[in-house]
């Protein structure tokens, strides 16, 4: 038997951002700055909420002390992680404690973590990869391309190869089925599509795509030699656009464009 894990809602597309609607009392945690996270806030529309923008950008299990220490007692209706993954993380792991529904709105589009069971955060100072748990899966999931402007131009290249090598990996995952195989051929073939084609409003939906695939199986070879030089302040996406070339070659692998 396979089992596949996705959200319980996903909302995605052009003025998904903006059309869907929020929970009143609502606690919004981000890294973003207060100028940036405003701006998103207004795009919402999201009324009557509370915000925590202290997560650190690599976040430790300090950071949901501290938003469940400050926040707990106020009985947030809803989690909202807004940003990256730390944020999106924090709240994963802080929302067990809350018993309330968690939303994530992913601001950049890479692995698609808003998709997945996993969770990354540091403990006594040492980044742990934990999951997959069903508890760290979104309630709710909601991903537009209007984050894409004014991102920087070689942080959206960096995704995008994170997202494309992650498609190709999970699709040879022997942790893989039939589904996961589809969900990752199709991730491939819309962002080989937008890159091709200058379609980048494509990307997110790529992405949610490979984290759909991914999240249920594996990466393989590809990013494990890439943390090597990840881990030495590489680029994760720059790391894995010749890692994972090099692991497909190296395995024989049937590549998804193929």
């Amino acid at each position: 038997m396979h089992t596949v894990r996705i959200p319980k809602v996903i909302q995605f597309g052009e003025n998904a951002l903006s059309e869907a609607e929020y929970p009143k009392n609502a606690l919004v945690v981000t890294t973003a700055a207060p100028e940036l996270s405003g701006k998103w806030l207004d795009k919402m529309g999201i009324q009557d909420y509370m915000l925590f923008d202290k997560v650190t950008p690599e976040p430790s299990i300090d950071d949901v002390n501290a938003v469940i220490a400050e926040y707990k007692g106020k009985n947030p209706s809803a989690l909202i992680g807004l940003g990256g993954g730390s944020s999106m993380d924090v709240v994963k792991y802080a929302s067990s404690e809350f018993g309330v529904e968690k939303i994530l709105i992913p601001t950049t589009f890479g692995t698609g973590a808003e998709m997945t069971t996993y969770c990354v955060l540091k403990f006594d100072g040492k980044k742990k990869l934990l999951g997959p748990e069903e508890r760290f899966l979104a309630d709710r999931a909601i991903v537009d391309s209007y984050f894409l402007e004014g991102t920087p131009e070689q942080i959206v290249k960096n995704s995008v190869c994170d997202a494309c090598a992650q498609a190709t990996e999970a699709h040879d995952s022997k942790l893989g089925n039939d589904l996961t195989r589809t969900l990752c051929k199709q991730a491939f073939d819309v962002l080989y599509d937008a890159i091709m084609n200058d379609k980048p409003e494509n990307y997110p939906y790529g992405s949610m795509l490979s984290g759909m695939g991914m999240g249920n199986c594996s990466t393989t070879l590809g990013h494990a030699l890439s943390y090597v030089f990840s881990n030495e302040g590489v680029p994760h996406g720059y790391s894995l656009s010749s890692c994972t070339t090099v692991a497909h070659k190296h395995n024989q692998s049937i590549l998804v464009c193929g």
